[in-house]
């Protein structure tokens, strides 16, 4: 055939900076050393590098202490290479479609199929880069998002990811990604159990709590999708040039019940469609034939005479034109054989060219042929679209992250600096933490507590109460123990000295005398809890949500990343399912949600802080009502190394 052959890398008559390895496992430590020897500096392993039967260290993890030691830049093993389109550098031993074009998106990937399946299977989607990370044994996820984000060209970035191997260097590329308002769309998989073990299998690495890992994306405006199909939309959607405005989206549609059917999806995909103005339900009215509703979603197919395309590209435009639509979509069917219909095309270029909004074509089913259309309107900026539910993900990933954007800054709630730095020294000397001293700590940075007093004998009993009146309650505050209530170590609505000496030598002769004193509220309100715990990967994490018996038994509770500002924690307790109990439910007041949302974002402040000292923290329950958001009890527990 004429190709030149060398017998090894030595013999190459220039110097060598990336090998490829396309040699078994039996063979790839032998060269492995070899290219080493000769300089080269980056390499791609896609085998598995696993061999039967093989000695101790295993083959993978004897060629990645040699990648430690020698510095040398792996992409892989058990990966497929990169296509660095933007540079026209191809390393990876598939074939790939022939019509790539580089774009502006770049992919990254785990799975080495997760990236060719979009990447060969979606002409829409034009990339710049695409990466198959593999078991990363130098390079990682977060290097090549690093590398994407420098790339003059990169809009969007998509990630298919199963672990992470580095979170702060993984953390430090999400904060590129918002500096730049590059937004980044996510899989992640590890979600249930099975899910979660195969990781380990795949790709060497754990796979991770997914409540941690869904309050860290929720930090810093991460995007996650379900599915490939989710993913590959929400790309196209990111990528295309029009900028999104405020508002929810609208859409026009040829049929009522596939109308009805975008407004089920759409709750399913927490997706809200624009209010329309009245200036523009009127002007809808004069369009429409007579019989329609002027609604939105709107169903404008009405006589089907000569002028149902241009009432039909009217509407678009006049609903699209309200200030209160942010993009807009034409929602119908393909015609015979996947066809897509021009004047489908005309709808949408009217409307974009009157607002330069984003609008998309969308079929509700794609079928199984094709146009050709699809891929030049959507290089047009004006993208074709298959399938409802998919689409109705990229909206909510477009709205979520224009939300984030417009709150990234808001400011914190302040604490006390003073107070902490105390704290902190009280626990390096090794003081017991109980739970009078946590909610003393908590009232001393700043978050409103229940006033109490620790105590260990009557006398202190006695005078402590002539501070608080009565009624109070007295709880055993005995160390280890941290369900009072299950030893009967609570007494509640105390009303009198004699009543407070009975029930304090109870709990002095069954568990001992420490105890805590505190004011009886009987004010009526939700049960709420602030709770932190500390994740391996990414550290302290807050709980927020309902409390008392609901945090046991419902767990209606979310995850957030500390720090955070209150307009975070406001929009967290929006997505829980009893959120309608603060808002006045059947009659009742409405509870101060701004305090406790004020009150969670000054706790995410003092758990950062405080993370080397303290490990866990629960204050629960919080009672919030109309008046009142006080937190009733407490409890830390401080790191190993500061215990006594």
């Amino acid at each position: 055939m004429g190709v030149p052959c060398f017998p090894d890398l030595a013999a190459l008559p220039e110097p060598v900076e990336h090998v490829v390895f396309a040699v078994s496992d039996h063979r790839i430590e032998a060269i492995f050393e070899e290219a080493v020897k000769t300089g080269v500096k980056a390499m791609t392993i896609m085998s598995m590098l696993h061999i039967d039967n093989d000695m101790q260290p295993p083959l993978k993890e004897r060629i990645q202490a040699r990648v430690q030691e020698t510095g040398v830049l792996v992409c892989g093993a058990n990966g497929m290479g990169f296509y660095n389109f933007a540079d026209r550098v191809t390393v990876g031993g598939f074939a790939t479609r022939p019509n790539h074009i580089a774009g502006n998106v770049a992919l990254i990937s785990h799975s080495g199929s997760g990236m060719a399946g979009i990447m060969d299977s979606d002409e829409r989607i034009n990339f710049n880069l695409t990466v198959s990370a593999g078991q990363e044994l130098s390079v990682g996820m977060h290097d090549y998002l690093d590398f994407a984000l420098e790339m003059p060209t990169t809009e969007v970035v998509g990630l298919f990811m199963e672990t992470v191997r580095e979170p702060d260097l993984m953390i430090e590329a999400f904060k590129k990604a918002t500096r730049k308002q590059i937004p980044i769309v996510v899989i992640k998989t590890g979600k249930t159990k099975r899910s979660a073990e195969l990781t380990v299998s795949h790709s060497g690495a754990l796979a991770g709590s997914d409540e941690c890992y869904n309050a860290v994306f929720s930090k810093f405006g991460i995007q996650r999708v379900n599915d490939m199909n989710e993913l590959a939309d929400t790309l196209i959607m990111f990528a295309q040039p029009h900028s999104l405005a405020e508002g929810n989206l609208v859409t026009i549609h040829d049929s009522g019940g596939e109308r009805q059917l975008i407004l089920d999806l759409a709750a399913d995909q927490d997706v809200d469609f624009a209010e329309l103005n009245p200036e523009t339900i009127l002007k809808l009215e004069e369009i429409l034939d007579p019989g329609l509703p002027a609604v939105n979603p709107l169903d404008a197919w009405g006589r089907g005479l000569d002028d149902s395309d241009q009432i039909m590209a009217d509407s678009l435009t006049t609903m699209l034109q309200d200030p209160n639509a942010s993009m807009g979509a034409v929602v119908q069917d393909r015609g015979a054989l996947s066809r897509i219909y021009p004047e489908y095309l005309q709808y949408m270029k009217q409307a974009n060219d009157a607002t330069g909004k984003p609008v998309f074509l969308v079929s509700n089913i794609q079928g199984t042929s094709s146009d050709n259309t699809v891929m030049e309107s959507t290089a047009r900026g004006l993208p074709i679209l298959d399938g409802v539910y998919s689409f109705l993900a990229g909206v909510r990933c477009m709205h979520r992250y224009r939300d984030y954007l417009a709150h990234e800054n808001d400011i914190l709630e302040p604490i006390s600096t003073e107070a902490m730095t105390k704290w902190q020294q009280i626990i390096d000397q090794g003081q017991l933490i109980g739970e009078h001293e946590s909610l003393e700590m908590l009232s001393e940075i700043g978050i409103e507590t229940n006033q109490s007093y620790g105590v260990d004998n009557l006398d202190e009993v006695i005078e402590s109460a002539k501070k608080l009146d009565y009624p109070v309650v007295l709880k055993t505050a005995v160390p280890g123990i941290s369900h009072k209530s299950e030893v009967h170590g609570v007494y509640l609505n105390l009303n009198s000295d004699k009543e407070l000496t009975d029930a304090y030598k109870d709990l002095d002769k069954r568990l001992g005398p420490e105890a805590l004193l505190s004011k009886m509220i009987d004010e009526e309100g939700v049960e709420m809890i602030l709770g932190m715990t500390t994740d391996p990967q990414f550290g302290p994490m807050i709980t927020l949500g309902f409390g008392g018996v609901y945090a046991e038994v419902l767990k209606d509770v979310v995850t957030l990343m500390p720090p955070f500002n209150a307009e975070t924690a406001k929009q967290a307790l929006s997505e829980l399912k009893m959120h309608s109990l603060l808002s006045g439910y059947r009659g009742n007041e409405a509870a101060d949600v701004e305090s406790y949302c004020k009150m969670a974002s000054k706790f995410s402040l003092f758990a950062l802080v405080m993370r080397n000292h303290i490990c866990e923290i629960d204050v629960n329950p919080i009672i919030l009502g109309k008046d009142i958001c006080l937190g009733l009890d407490a409890l830390m527990v401080v790191h190993a190394d500061n215990k006594n």
